[in-house]
């Protein structure tokens, strides 16, 4: 069965929605980036046919390192990480949990992806 979701970054400048399975648990990566970021991420990966992103012009920042693959966005003005295009998937996106609307992210349980020993 499907859900509705609605999410956004801490001011409210980017702002994103999508109908996707219910969300029962996390998923946590140990790479360099979100380990820093300490964000849990959706199991699910979302195709960019059903994310929609709406932001304020000039809100929406992207950030790439290594092999420029993954796109990791931000909000310009708040620093919050809503979602990111992910690297194994391009053209797939995980969201930022603690960003979606009465989500408790403190309440759910996540996996581990092993991130930091990719090749």
């Amino acid at each position: 069965m499907s859900e509705n979701y609605q999410g956004s970054c801490h001011c409210g400048a980017v702002k994103f929605s999508f109908a996707g399975e219910k969300i029962e648990k996390g998923l946590r990566c140990n790479c360099s980036i979100c380990s820093r970021k300490g964000a849990m991420m959706s199991t699910e990966v979302i195709p960019i046919a059903r994310l929609k992103i709406e932001s304020k012009e000039g809100s929406l920042g992207l950030y790439q390192f290594g092999a420029k693959t993954a796109k990791h966005f931000f909000c310009k003005t708040c620093g919050i990480y809503p979602f990111h295009e992910t690297a194994r998937a391009p053209g797939h996106y995980r969201v930022n949990l603690g960003c979606i609307d009465d989500i408790d992210v403190f309440a759910l349980e996540a996996d581990v992806f092993d991130g930091k020993n990719l090749l």
